[in-house]
């Protein structure tokens, strides 16, 4: 079911019938897609974002494929599928458009990429120079330049320099139709769909911006101020104490939410640049991140928050949505076209097809505004664990619940996902005084989050047990280490797998998990269940070696050369292992490897 609520300029007349050219109070709909496949569960057909730019907007599916309303104002209008695959992220600019795929490639369109023919998507990652660099994991659009975050934490930009928003004096480079390395270390990158500056922060919580900062939109402080153009990447000063969440940019300012744990709330607005359209939240020029002060920001976290051209959404834990800035076009939702000087609350109509407000977002373009509703989504190891967390069979720790109820778990997975104190004894204490707290409601929820860590599920129950686990440590990363503690798991390792010459050693919990045909042949009433030995001499040891990493990690190690013969092996492998598989698939990350290293 996708749900959408929507205040803008009505840039879909055949999508949004006999509505007004502006919508300025928030409309509830039921977004019926035109390009659906029949065949599809309604959870694959459920939107996973939307990306608005000036002239489209892009909606992402769950099922990893996108359609795409070009602004025409034609009442016979109908979307365009993008015809890509597999895609994980979509980004739209001002005239350019990007979109990263599960497999790590990123396809652009756009004036500055392609001028030959702007409407046709290129694959940019390819075109990075340094080949250990292709994965890519993000991709955020400025208005007329496209950034990349690579898997190895390195940042490039491709498209227009014009304000020196790659990092680069204009001077001596104006534009560049291949991805161009900006910094290296960097975790997170930040722009906006109008923005011509761009913000990369490191892995020590550094600030570092470039671009256009005539009116002060780069929070470098008064000293700068007089500079039009910041011609290289430079140290942001000042920033506000605390973890940088996110940073929104819009033409004339910037957002910023910083998380201080000492503080209550624990999230915190602050914004620069100038008041032109009262985008700042608060009024005058400001040249360094100030706090935006609201009461209606005093009893709640804030979840999201999202900035258009001079206009600003903000989601809080409660399902507050407020909102400040230009409102010319009623993008604000206010029911009128006044510009909002100061936080104000949006009226919305009751939210219908689900409670928990973390399944709802927020996404702003330079005219229009939608919240939608997009229920969580977990990467392949996360899904598979959340599986093994229900089967019971392999459970080997109870717990008991405030109403004396059992819940079951694996001390294989705990004993990782848990904090290392006193082997986990002290945790699993900890984690039992939890449970007997909670309902069996609330304990299944506890257990998801531990499994998956993701905190969305249950923000506040996660609150409580983020004390015992380990909370900055993804799950492939998890596994990794379960794979790499060969002697420490010895005990643990109670499968062999044997080929040839070599023996090879699996937890039973980790084959049921990714592999059919283990969890037929562990599960099965009839079949022995002890150390069995199976010998599968088909796969060369290198190609087996791929086969044990990606069950572990999902991944494929950098250092493996992919050759055509590996592939082919690979291939009949997956058949017979009848390996547990979604997007992307290891078939599928072999091919983008092998076409990478050559």
């Amino acid at each position: 079911m996708n749900e959408i609520i929507f205040f803008l300029r009505n840039q879909f007349p055949n999508l949004f019938k006999n509505k007004p050219n502006e919508i300025t109070k928030p409309i509830q709909f039921k977004f019926e897609n035109e390009n659906e496949n029949e065949n599809e569960n309604e959870n694959e057909k459920q939107i996973k974002q939307i990306s608005i730019g000036y002239y489209s907007t892009i909606f992402l599916f769950k099922n990893g494929k996108a359609i795409e309303y070009l602004d025409e104002n034609d009442l016979n209008q109908k979307p365009e599928k993008i015809q890509i695959e597999n895609i994980q992220k979509v980004s739209v600019g001002v005239r350019n458009e990007a979109i990263l795929t599960i497999e790590g490639n990123v396809f652009v369109k756009g004036e500055d990429i392609n001028l030959n023919n702007p409407n046709e998507f290129i694959n940019i990652s390819s075109l990075i120079e340094d080949i250990n660099d292709r994965v890519i994991k993000d991709i955020v659009s400025g208005a007329k330049t496209i950034y990349l975050l690579t898997s190895n934490q390195n940042a490039y930009g491709i498209g227009s320099n014009q304000y020196c928003q790659l990092g680069f004096d204009f001077k001596t480079l104006q534009k560049t139709k291949k991805p161009i390395l900006m910094m290296k270390n960097v975790s997170k990158i930040f722009s906006g769909n109008s923005s011509n500056f761009v913000f990369l922060l490191n892995s020590n919580q550094e600030l570092f911006g470039s671009g256009y900062n005539f009116y002060g939109q780069l929070g470098l402080g008064e000293s700068i101020k007089k500079e039009t153009y910041i011609k290289k990447l430079t140290k942001i000063q000042n920033i506000p104490k605390g973890k940088i969440i996110d940073i929104k940019c819009g033409y004339f300012h910037s957002i910023m939410l910083i998380e201080d744990e000492n503080q209550n709330p624990k999230r915190k607005l602050y914004s620069c640049g100038i008041y032109e359209y009262n985008g700042l939240g608060q009024n005058g020029r400001i040249d360094e991140f100030t706090e935006i002060k609201s009461s209606l920001f005093d009893d709640d976290n804030i979840l999201e928050i999202s900035v258009g051209h001079a206009h600003n959404l903000i989601l809080t834990s409660t399902g507050k949505l407020i909102g400040f800035g230009w409102n010319h076009y009623g993008q604000l939702g206010t029911g009128n076209t006044n510009d909002q000087l100061i936080p104000i609350q949006i009226e919305l109509p009751e939210l219908r097809f689900n409670e928990n407000i973390y399944n709802y977002h927020i996404s702003c373009g330079d005219f229009n505004s939608f919240l939608y509703y997009s229920p969580l989504s977990f990467s392949n190891l996360e899904e598979d664990l959340i599986k093994l967390f229900r089967r019971k069979e392999f459970c080997d720790i109870s717990f008991k619940t405030k109403n004396g109820e059992i819940i079951e778990a694996h001390k294989l997975i705990l004993k990782y996902r848990l904090k290392d104190e006193n082997q986990n004894q002290n945790q699993i204490e900890k984690l039992q005084e939890i449970i007997s707290k909670k309902s069996i409601k609330e304990s299944n929820q506890i257990f998801e989050m531990i499994y998956s860590n993701n905190s969305k599920i249950n923000p506040k129950l996660y609150s409580e047990i983020k004390e015992i686990i380990n909370l900055n440590e993804k799950i492939e990363e998890t596994m990794k280490r379960i794979y790499l503690n060969e002697n420490e798991n010895e005990n643990e390792k109670d499968f062999i797998i044997e080929r040839k010459e070599k023996q090879y050693k699996f937890p039973k919990l980790i084959l049921i998990m990714r592999s059919e045909l283990y969890r037929g042949m562990f599960l099965s009433v009839t079949e022995d269940k002890s150390n069995k030995v199976t010998d599968y001499s088909e796969l060369s040891n290198k190609s087996f070696q791929i086969f044990e990493y990606w069950i572990y990690s999902n991944q494929i190690k950098d250092e493996i050369q992919i050759t055509q013969e590996i592939i082919n092996e690979i291939e009949t492998g997956i058949d017979y292992f009848q390996l547990n598989q979604t997007n992307p698939n290891l078939f599928d990350l072999l091919i983008n490897k092998f076409n990478n290293q050559n």
